[in-house]
C-alpha cells in the first residue's frame, strides 16, 4: 500500500531457536492447516486458495481478550525457507499488517524469526500499546511452540493423526446442526457426557461463526471422569468447527469439526479430528510399553467413538421427536 509521510510503520520480530535443522520448523508453518494443534492462539484454520508457492487463508486466533478472523496471502519460499504473508482487509484499528517468518541453521541449531509490520487506522493511537502487547503475546507463544516441535526428538509426523468418519444421521441438516449446536443440552440427551457449561456472545458474529465456550465432563469407560474446555466456531446449519484448548491427559492438542450435507436419506455428518500425542504420557494413558502407534491407534479410537456416540444419540433424539 502506498505510505505518505504522516504514516506511522511499527516494526517487530521475535525469536527462538531449536537444535535441528531448518526444514522441520519452515514444514510446520507452510502446513497451516496443522496451526490449530500445534499453536495455541490459533483456533481455526483454512486453506481458500493455493498454488505451487502461495496461497491465501484464513485464520481464527484469540488476539488479546478477544477472537478474531482474518485473510491473509501468504508467498512460500521453500529454498530459502522463508514465508511472508500480508492480511487482506486487517481489523480495526489496523490499516496494514504484513510479516514474514524465516528459518536460519546456526552453529547446528536453527534459529527461527517471525517479524511483522503493522500501520493502525487515522485516529487510533491510543490502541499502539495494546496491539503491540497483544501481537507479542501471540508472536511469544508461536515460535516457542514452533521451537517446541521441531526441537522435539520424535517427529511431528509420528505424534500428528488425523481421524475422518462419515455418518448418515435420519434428519434434516437444520435438526442435526441443532442437535450438535445445542451443547448445553448433551448431559441430558448423550449419556457419556456427565455436565457442561456454555458460554455464548449471541450478539456477535465472527466471520459468520457464533463462538461458544464449552466446559465439559465426560464419562471414560472406566468410569472415571475427566473435564476438558473447548472454543466452537458454530456456523449455522453448515458447520461447527472447534479447537480444546485444555485436552485430556495422552494427548498435546485436539481440534476437530462436524461437517452437514443433506442427502435424499437424512444428513450426511463428516466427523474430522486432528490430534497429536503427548509422548510422554504414553504409558500412563494408554499402558506400559505402548507405542506411538499403538497410542495413535487408541486415541483414534477413542475420538471416533464420542463422534459416533453423539451422532447416535442425535439420531435417537430425532427419531423420539418425530414420533410425538
Amino acid at each position: 500500500m502506498p505510505i505518505d509521510s504522516t504514516t506511522t510503520t511499527t516494526a517487530a520480530e521475535h525469536t527462538a531457536r531449536y537444535a535441528g535443522p531448518a526444514h522441520r520448523g519452515y514444514g510446520l508453518i507452510a502446513d497451516v492447516t496443522r496451526w490449530p494443534v500445534l499453536f495455541p492462539p490459533c483456533l481455526a484454520a483454512e486453506v481458500l486458495e493455493s498454488d505451487r508457492d502461495s496461497e491465501r487463508i484464513r485464520l481464527w486466533a484469540v488476539a488479546g481478550s478477544e477472537i478474531r478472523t482474518w485473510t491473509s496471502l501468504r508467498m512460500l519460499d521453500e529454498e530459502r525457507l522463508r514465508i511472508d504473508f500480508r492480511q487482506e482487509v486487517p481489523g480495526p484499528p489496523l490499516e496494514w499488517m504484513s510479516g514474514h517468518w524465516r528459518f536460519e541453521e546456526r552453529d547446528g541449531d536453527t534459529e527461527l524469526v517471525l517479524g511483522h509490520e503493522w500501520i493502525l487506522e487515522a485516529g487510533a493511537e491510543s490502541a499502539r500499546t495494546t496491539v503491540a502487547e497483544a501481537l507479542g503475546r501471540n508472536s511469544e507463544a508461536e515460535v516457542a511452540a514452533v521451537a517446541r516441535w521441531a526441537g522435539r526428538d520424535e517427529d511431528v509426523e509420528e505424534l500428528l493423526f488425523t481421524v475422518r468418519d462419515e455418518y448418515v444421521v435420519p434428519g434434516p441438516p437444520a435438526a442435526v446442526y441443532d442437535f450438535l449446536y445445542r451443547a448445553d443440552l448433551w448431559p441430558e440427551r448423550v449419556p457419556h457426557v456427565a455436565g457442561l457449561d456454555l458460554q455464548e456472545d449471541e450478539t456477535a458474529l465472527v466471520g459468520g461463526a457464533r463462538v461458544q465456550t464449552l466446559d465439559m465432563r465426560t464419562h471414560g469407560a472406566d468410569g472415571s471422569v475427566h473435564g476438558t474446555q473447548s472454543v466452537r466456531l458454530c456456523f449455522p446449519g453448515e458447520r461447527l468447527v472447534y479447537k480444546q484448548t485444555t485436552v485430556p491427559r495422552g494427548l498435546l492438542g485436539h481440534s476437530g469439526a462436524w461437517l452437514l450435507t443433506g442427502t435424499d436419506d437424512g444428513t450426511r455428518v463428516v466427523s474430522l479430528h486432528q490430534a497429536a500425542l503427548d509422548p510422554d504420557a504414553l504409558d500412563a494413558v494408554f499402558g506400559a510399553g505402548t507405542s506411538l502407534a499403538g497410542a495413535r491407534d487408541r486415541a483414534a479410537a477413542l475420538l471416533a467413538g464420542n463422534s459416533r456416540r453423539t451422532l447416535e444419540s442425535c439420531g435417537a433424539h430425532l427419531k423420539a421427536g418425530a414420533r410425538r
